[in-house]
């Protein structure tokens, strides 16, 4: 039997089950480290602030990048289109497989992995790491965006609902 938590009267378990009804856009956050570019899916992206420009997402506790994580002083956050979802599953799976094939990103100058055929990612250096439940919670100053979607219009986001992946279209 799962365990209710002493302060909210519910169990993970009934919390995750709400929480499946709520779509999501889907982002990947990639970081560059000494022994190798790390990355993952986020579905809990956030615009925080204009000015100064902070963006948010969280990472679970049992994450296996949230060592690299908290090691890490700057990332880029990808924003999926439909056309993405082999990298949201990509990225959500074995951390292992998640840059073997080097034909889906390169490296910017600073060292962070980005995912061709993104047009639309912003690079942030990490501002705030706050530890809170079971996940961290990543506050990020937005130092530069890439905004190509002028050229390559995203047809329509990528969205995480009820467990899986779709088109914002498909959600209508």
């Amino acid at each position: 039997m799962e365990r209710v938590d002493d302060l909210s009267g519910i169990t993970a378990a009934q919390f995750r089950a709400a929480m499946r009804h709520y779509p999501a856009g889907v982002t990947i956050v990639t970081l560059g480290q000494d022994d190798g570019p790390v990355g993952f899916t986020a579905t809990s992206f956030a615009s925080l602030s204009a000015e100064p420009p902070l963006i948010s997402f969280n990472i679970a506790h049992t994450s296996s990048s949230i060592e690299a994580m908290s090691a890490a002083d700057s990332l880029v956050v990808h924003f999926l289109g439909e056309h993405q979802k082999h990298l949201a599953q990509r990225f959500s799976r074995d951390a292992t497989d998640r840059f073997t094939d080097s034909s889906l990103w390169t490296p910017l100058d600073t060292g962070e992995p980005v995912l061709h055929g993104t047009p639309l990612w912003v690079r942030a250096t990490v501002h705030q790491l706050l530890p809170i439940g079971d996940h961290t919670l990543v506050i990020a100053l937005v130092t530069r965006v890439h905004d190509n979607t002028d050229e390559h219009p995203i047809a329509a986001p990528l969205v995480y609902y009820n467990g899986a992946y779709h088109g914002a279209h498909e959600m209508r």
